[in-house]
């Protein structure tokens, strides 16, 4: 099928020659399919389109304070190494400025290991992991979003002090996230965040796919009572000849996860859905590890239809904020996400402990979770269910690095819940094992590393 389906329609207008009008026949069911093309947390950019300084990024009316700067060069990580005061002075210098480092053949990359290793464990005492158990660590300080302007819903029917206002004048939107996280280095950007960019990327060559379809019996533009599916696809995104999202191409979609149905209407073209207790769908990722449900806690959506066919929006709830933690940090290691990408788990720990605003936990009264809005594009297409039973699509192959993301995640949250301290799970790259080892094997100071920095150890140790 090559023409493009905006919508199933049986009923047609005639006009006569001369000019005179028949009524329109009565409303037919319609359906209107979309793949997503553009996913991403929904945070604003305060900043200046024209600015432009090498290695900076403008720190804009939401971020007076600029982006996060942590572990960028060597001074910032003899500060955050310096805080543990069980370090040695030659510790801390050697780690900043690894002696030897101008002889090997990979200077930027033995340095980058050696950081790794050092800043995984930076406890209130040796031998505590960093990232499984960040509350063992000070929290090195979080630039946040001061701005009042915000995309999102009100979720919770109030208008709170601290609540921000949306672009069109809406009082009471919650997105604490974007409160907590809108100035972190790799998610903030104008269109070029480094996260952003990297899912967005990963998403549209095959790692996922995410399907929306709406459906109703009135008026497409506007209907009182429609439906609304999201959910997973196990079909790759088509791409186009210049490499964007191609339109009007047919996707399976997946209902037995990863899916919600809900209710809804439509005025005007936008879409907006009744607030649900649970809103399942695919999460933003970009490494199979990290794939799987996003549970959005009284959850909605608004979805705005052009006259193109492409449709954007917003997707909004409560997420638990340490599910949130555990998808960004164990994507691959704590450490290198950290330095690859100036931002620090610890401190990106703090600000969602400090910025939850939901969910409260039934015996502690800690809120557990922190109002989110994930912004989204997307491309008209052909939603279909299977004519056999579909599922997520499994990749054998990584199931050992998602089995060892579980279970660093599951570590996670027994510490944080617990407060005892808890080892790092075999199977991971936490840490850099190996490649802290594989890496310094010409490095002249190799053996007072090895020595000297903590690392996990296991029953059966990784090769080198």
């Amino acid at each position: 099928m090559t023409s493009r389906m905006k919508f199933l329609v049986t009923g047609l207008f005639l006009a006569s020659l001369c000019g005179a009008w028949t009524p329109p026949a009565a409303a037919a069911p319609w359906t209107r399919g979309f793949v997503v093309s553009s996913y991403e947390y929904a945070f604003r950019y305060g900043g200046r389109k024209d600015y432009f300084r090498e290695g900076e990024i403008e720190p804009g009316v939401d971020c007076p304070h600029g982006s996060s700067v942590h572990f960028s060069n060597d001074d910032l990580v003899k500060i955050a190494v310096a805080r543990q005061k069980w370090r040695t002075e030659q510790e801390i210098e050697h780690i900043a400025r690894p002696p030897g480092l101008e002889t090997v053949k990979t200077p930027n990359l033995t340095r980058f290991w050696i950081w790794d290793r050092a800043l995984s464990y930076r406890g209130w005492r040796k031998g505590i992991e960093t990232y499984v158990n960040p509350f063992a660590a000070d929290d090195p300080g979080q630039p946040q979003v001061v701005s009042r302007i915000g995309d999102g819903f009100n979720l919770d029917g109030k208008i709170g002090a601290d609540d921000f206002v949306s672009p069109d004048g809406e009082k009471g939107i919650d997105n604490a996230l974007y409160r907590a996280w809108g100035c972190d280095a790799p998610w903030r950007g104008d269109g070029n965040a480094t996260l952003h960019l990297r899912a967005n990327d990963k998403m549209q060559e095959g790692l996922y796919t995410m399907v929306i379809r709406v459906s109703g019996s009135k008026d497409p533009m506007n209907d009182d009572d429609v439906t609304v599916e999201i959910g997973y696809s196990p079909d790759h995104i088509v791409k186009d000849a210049r490499g964007g999202v191609a339109p009007d191409y047919s996707y399976r979609i997946v209902k037995t996860e990863q899916y919600t149905k809900l209710k809804g209407r439509v005025r005007g073209g936008v879409v907006e859905t009744e607030q649900v207790d649970e809103l399942h769908m695919p999460r933003i990722s970009w490494f199979y590890n990290q794939t799987g449900d996003a549970n959005f806690r009284k959850g909605k959506i608004r979805l705005a239809i052009g006259a193109n066919g492409q449709a954007s929006g917003l997707i909004g709830g409560y997420r638990n904020w340490r599910d949130l933690y555990v998808e960004n940090t164990f994507a691959q290691d704590g450490g290198q996400q950290g330095i690859r990408e100036h931002e620090d788990a610890v401190s990106l720990y703090y600000a969602l402990s400090r910025n939850a605003d939901g969910l409260p936990d039934a015996k502690t009264g800690q809120n557990m979770g922190i109002s989110t809005t994930y912004r989204i594009k997307a491309m008209p297409a052909y939603v279909v269910d299977p004519d056999k039973p579909a599922q997520v699509v499994v990749l054998t192959e990584e199931e050992s690095r998602k089995k060892a993301f579980t279970a660093i995640s599951e570590a996670f949250r027994t510490a944080t819940t617990t407060r005892v301290v808890q080892d790092v799970p075999p199977g991971t790259t936490e840490a850099a094992v190996p490649a802290l080892e594989r890496t310094i094997v010409d490095l002249p100071s190799k053996e007072f590393f090895l020595a000297t920095l903590d690392r996990p150890h296991y029953d059966v140790e990784p090769e080198y």
